[in-house]
């Protein structure tokens, strides 16, 4: 009945004994959940946010089934997981990017070793520099040659130029030599694009004092054939990873806000700074 995901790119993945999400045949997602107050956090989170959200911003989430005691992925019995929306079973073959939002993953709470710990990782990435980080990531190129999907060691030690290269062959037909693009127009732009989900999102970051997020995820998501297909397919935008999540006392999100703004303006350039053909015009 379950299985490891297939299309995982970050986080603690079910492999080599160890513990980490499944899925299942019916569209949902098992999570484990973490047995400290991380586990207790991301729990209270997902059973209190849909009341507590504007209704047109709860499509950025995944939906929450509650949690269930399933066989846990390293052998080790039956443990509590998080049942969530698989927000990759409706697609074949999925172009995927995890990127962390923030300057600052570090929660207020935390310890200071455990401050200094994640500090120094956001050293060595973008998230100091940027306010923000790919973390994970996959891109459908085709039936021939499958995924590109750069090892963690190589993505954590993406520069800004590397973070450019990315967003540019994720819309792309051709990855080599140069990224092609000509899926910009119809993944990042249009009214229901990447990019106007992301600007609906900021809008909703520049007012809401509920939340604070931090080391909270965005995940991006599209079906490259079904473009090509001409098939209707959402390109998706999503919030996952809500470990350390807590209660925004009245105040705004400046660290996530801050980051988020960061990558639009990145995914931008990608709109603006290149001439970009469209897909007719790439096959017309």
């Amino acid at each position: 009945m379950f299985k490891i995901p297939k299309h995982q790119v970050a986080g603690h993945q079910a492999i080599d004994g160890n513990l980490g999400p499944l899925v299942d045949d019916s569209g949902r997602f098992y999570k484990p959940l973490q047995d400290d107050e991380r586990g207790t956090t991301e729990l209270a989170f997902y059973q209190s946010f849909s009341s507590k959200l504007p209704h047109h911003i709860r499509g950025f989430f995944p939906v929450f089934y509650g949690t269930q005691l399933v066989e846990a992925s390293d052998g080790s019995g039956l443990h509590p997981h998080l049942v969530l929306q698989d927000i990759t079973s409706n697609h074949l073959n999925p172009s995927i990017l995890d990127v962390k939002i923030g300057s600052r993953t570090w929660y207020p709470e935390a310890s200071e070793d455990y401050i200094q710990k994640v500090l120094e990782g956001d050293r060595l990435t973008t998230t100091v520099t940027l306010g923000f980080r790919i973390s994970g990531l996959q891109i459908y190129e085709s039936k021939e040659s499958g995924y590109w999907k750069p090892a963690r060691k190589e993505v954590k030690s993406f520069s800004a130029d590397n973070v450019r290269l990315v967003l540019r062959k994720f819309v792309s037909l051709n990855l080599e030599p140069e990224p092609d693009c000509c899926f910009a127009s119809t993944i990042y732009g249009g009214c229901s694009g990447i990019l106007e989900q992301l600007l609906e999102l900021k809008a909703w970051f520049e007012d809401q004092t509920v939340y604070h997020f931090h080391s909270c995820s965005l995940l991006l998501l599209f079906d490259k054939e079904s473009v090509l297909n001409g098939r209707t397919v959402p390109f998706k935008v999503k919030l996952i990873d809500f470990a350390h999540t807590v209660e925004a006392k009245g105040v705004i999100d400046h660290n996530f806000l801050g980051g988020l703004c960061s990558f639009i303006k990145f995914v931008s350039e990608v709109l603006t700074d290149f001439k970009v053909p469209t897909i007719e015009a790439r096959f017309n």
